[in-house]
């Protein structure tokens, strides 16, 4: 008897609002390419207001898709529309990666996993750090403190410039996780291993503010999701200030590593082949 799996076309996608800009199916198309699947990627716009219907949609196989990677504005609506959402998911009541299953709409949250793998291939015993300083109290913001903290990090100070908004994350994620204002950057720093700026400062090289990175743990490791440009102005700050750095663009490869697994079958590496293919077409675009 045949696999059927070789005879039938695998679809994915990522669906957003907007969603031109995502460089997601560069990176399953070159990993479908990579293991000769017969299968698709596509970015699909979905606007807030027709997403439960595209879900459904998914979920009844209309359209032939397995799963697929959801993106700003839908990762709430993604996990109140799961049957089965995962513990991740449920704990940041936000998904990223969806799939079908025995006709359930399933859900979890890779985000974490590939912020903790970026940091893990790029500066192995980034994870002795006890102490962790997290600017931005945003959504990226949740799933890097849940990761952290599921790490074993015992300390994690989130500043953001609305408090109240630091303290929900504190609230939702347990006594390891502490609120602050940014008035607060200098004493929090003090000592801490591992800087994570999660906010949109210096995305598309934009102006920031000065940043005195002094305090940090010698040996300490300053990391930034944004990953347009490659070296952020944070990360310029951090290197010339004598600080290992980590770009934010290996985040976003192995956060899509999961997903592919579920969907295709096989479980894809992020090498030095797939960077440069992305590197390469930020370039182009820049």
């Amino acid at each position: 008897m045949c696999d059927s799996r070789e005879t039938l076309t695998i679809n994915a996608f990522v669906a957003g609002y907007p969603i031109k800009h995502s460089r997601s199916p560069l990176i399953h198309g070159h990993w479908l390419k990579q293991f000769g699947i017969d299968g698709s990627y596509n970015a699909v716009e979905v606007h807030p207001d027709n997403f439960r219907e595209f879900l459904s949609k998914v979920k009844s196989g209309e359209g032939g898709f397995a799963g697929g990677n959801v993106t700003i504005p839908h990762k709430e609506t993604a996990f109140q529309c799961a049957d089965k959402p995962d513990e991740l998911a449920t704990e940041l009541g936000a998904a990223n990666t969806i799939w079908v299953e025995e006709g359930n709409l399933c859900a979890t949250n890779t985000d974490g996993h590939g912020f903790i793998a970026n940091l893990d291939e790029r500066h192995p015993g980034w994870d002795r750090a006890g102490k962790a300083v997290v600017l931005g109290a945003g959504g990226a913001s949740r799933a890097i403190i849940q990761a952290l903290r599921n790490r074993g990090l015992k300390e994690i100070h989130v500043l953001n410039r609305t408090v109240e908004r630091a303290q929900e994350l504190s609230d939702r994620f347990g006594e390891k996780v502490h609120a602050h204002s940014m008035a607060a950057l200098q004493e929090t720093m003090q000592g801490a291993g591992l800087f994570v700026n999660t906010t949109s400062l210096g995305m598309d090289g934009s102006e920031i503010p000065d940043f005195d990175f002094s305090p940090l743990a010698s040996g300490a490791v300053v990391t930034d999701i944004v990953y347009v440009p490659l070296t952020t102005p944070i990360l310029k700050i951090a290197e010339q200030q004598g600080f290992a750095i980590v770009d934010g663009l290996g985040m976003l490869l192995h956060q899509a590593a999961p997903g592919f697994e579920k969907w295709f079958g096989v479980r894809p590496q992020v090498d030095e082949t797939l960077r440069s293919l992305i590197t390469a077409d930020m370039e182009k675009h820049a």
